[in-house]
């Protein structure tokens, strides 16, 4: 499966008011109740909006006019408890989609999160760490500020619109007519621009992802590149996707900003237009001074809210941009699927077969073609070739980091895709050079993932170590199981690290332990040291170790050279080394 992510918007998708809110419905399911009481809230805060001017024209022709300062006051009071009620609705709407948009933006993170956990290692290998903190963090504060802060007075706009619409074509349906003429032209405009505001909010979106990525990737690589005096390149680099982001930034904000003077323009000619022809219906007899104030109020309340969805299609537009990033992931699923198998374990000698199997990655071409072999209870194996020779990809085969394209992969007789991952991980173990720890200490590290262990105490803990003969390797650290771990791991050595993740690996007693080049940042004494514990494990467990240095592979039962597609039989170590040495000088 190709994770490659997309680098460019549809331009085929043109997202209507109605669309784009039904494209974002899923994630509002579970707010329903808040929704129909902050939309409750939007009515009542519309109905007051457009009631207000009918009374203000009803007090002019009926109170001002006449001089009766009774029924102004009494008006005046009625007035200003509608404007109250108007306030204390638009109130509760504001706290309670605050508190929507916090919650959906708290279950998008998650979901995003536990979607990047289902997917394969070929998925990251594809992607840039950067960019998909961008769309954890970035793309989905988008949403957040649509839901908390423009949803609903998008919604609450619409309704004061379709209002103030009606009643002014109810108070006279010609001057009504005329006055939305501006309405009808900002229509057709907005619905030919929304797919240019569109992309050019999602490439703003993906700019800022890239600047992320670079930034990350210039933290991740800072000791390279003083150690190379490197940071002219890494300077440029990070120049030209600030750049990158600056201009598509700016192209942005040109496409955000594109509404707002037309909407004023269009709004100011509405009420020209009713000042106008009003004023010349007045002198006809045909309208009253306090109709023509309350038109208005009713142009002005038709047009401040188009003006305000100026500045609210943008945020629309600009959320639905995060959201289609957003989306791209959530899409996507594993093909490391589990699939049935009925087949009983084998509990024969064989522990881990390779049948047929091929591999390829990607768009690229094999690196491995009709490979068999067999892994036999309490051997160790040893996988020797020139670099990119593909001993790392068969290693990460056997531990189904990856499934092979042709072929299958047995263990214990059953098809290893047919284990859960729970399941295999605790059957098969893996050691890589340069091994992840989090933050916390050297127990919670050791712990990881370890259900079995997971609520013993420290104490207990070390007995284990010590029936496993792992407590020596403890003696590496001043404060033993309670040794504090950064989570850059800049706090121990690269060779702690190392007997780190062998210990959390050797704990879980595996069926097969695979270490890749597992000591190649460990100094003798310790290597000698894991040499001897590696021999305590479980005479059961099958040893698969990927390494460069011939001492670490000299007691291996059996040797496989793996170059340019193949696994071949090396027999003794000395012809490994001869077709080790064949072998590179081929490459």
């Amino acid at each position: 499966m190709n994770y490659s992510l997309s680098n460019t918007q549809d331009e085929s998708k043109r997202d209507g008011v109605l669309a784009a809110l039904k494209k974002l419905w899923p994630l509002m399911l579970e707010e329903r109740g808040k929704l129909i009481l902050a939309f409750i809230a939007i009515l009542i805060n519309s109905g007051l909006t457009i009631l207000a001017p009918v009374m203000i024209g009803h007090t002019v022709d009926t109170y001002i006019i006449t001089r009766d300062f009774h029924g102004v006051l009494i008006y005046s009071g009625l007035l200003l408890l509608v404007f109250l009620g108007a306030v204390l609705s638009s109130f509760i709407q504001t706290r309670i989609m605050g508190g929507v948009g916090q919650r959906i933006l708290f279950r998008l993170r998650n979901a995003l999160f536990n979607k990047l956990q289902e997917l394969p290692v070929a998925f990251f290998n594809s992607v840039k760490a950067g960019d998909l903190i961008s769309r954890i963090n970035n793309d989905t504060d988008k949403l957040n500020q649509f839901f908390s802060r423009s949803l609903m007075q998008f919604v609450g706009n619409i309704f004061v619109i379709i209002g103030a619409a009606i009643a002014m074509l109810v108070v006279d349906t010609r001057l009504g007519a005329t006055a939305l003429i501006p309405a009808v032209v900002l229509l057709i405009f907005a619905q030919l621009t929304s797919a240019w505001i569109k992309r050019k909010n999602f490439q703003n979106l993906q700019a800022l992802g890239g600047l992320s990525a670079e930034v990350q990737e210039s933290l991740d690589n800072f000791r390279v590149i003083i150690a190379f005096n490197r940071r002219d390149y890494f300077r440029e680099r990070f120049i030209e996707a600030n750049e990158k982001n600056y201009n598509a930034a700016i192209k942005a904000g040109v496409a955000n900003n594109t509404y707002v003077p037309v909407f004023g323009l269009a709004s100011n000619i509405g009420q020209l237009i009713v000042i106008t022809y009003g004023l010349y219906l007045i002198t006809q007899g045909m309208f009253t001074f306090g109709l023509l104030i309350s038109y208005l109020s009713y142009v002005t309340r038709f047009y401040d809210p188009l003006r305000q969805m100026a500045s609210l299609w943008s945020d629309l537009q600009t959320a639905l941009a995060g959201w289609d990033r957003i989306a791209e992931i959530l899409s996507l699923h594993t093909d490391l699927e589990i699939i049935p198998d009925s087949s009983a374990l084998k509990d024969g000698a064989v522990v881990l077969e390779f049948k047929d199997v091929a591999f390829k990655y990607p768009g690229g071409k094999n690196v491995l073609s009709n490979i068999n072999f067999k892994l036999e209870k309490g051997k160790t194996y040893a996988l020797v070739g020139p670099t990119g020779g593909g001993k790392t990809t068969t290693a990460s085969l056997l531990a189904r980091l990856y499934d092979p394209s042709e072929g299958v992969v047995l263990l214990h007789g059953k098809d290893i895709r047919s284990y859960e991952t729970s399941e295999r991980s605790k059957r098969i173990g893996f050691i890589l050079q340069d091994p992840f720890l989090f933050s916390g200490t050297v127990r919670e590290n050791i712990l990881y993932g370890n259900d079995e262990y997971e609520h013993i105490t420290t104490e207990q803990l070390e007995d284990i170590l010590r029936k496993d003969g792992l407590d020596p390797l403890l003696q590496r650290f001043d404060q033993g199981l309670d040794t504090v771990v950064s989570a850059t791991g800049d706090s121990i050595s690269l060779g702690q690290k190392q007997l780190i993740a062998f210990i959390r690996a050797a704990l879980r007693h595996p069926d097969v332990l695979i270490l890749d080049e597992a000591t190649a940042n460990i100094d003798t004494v310790t290597e000698r040291l894991l040499q001897d514990i590696l021999e305590q494990l479980p005479k059961e467990t099958v040893r698969v170790i990927i390494a460069h240095r011939l001492n670490t592979i000299a007691n291996a039962d059996t040797i496989f050279f793996v170059n340019g597609g193949t696994v071949t039989h090396a027999g003794s170590l000395h012809e490994a080394v001869e077709m080790l040495s064949s072998g590179v000088r081929e490459s």
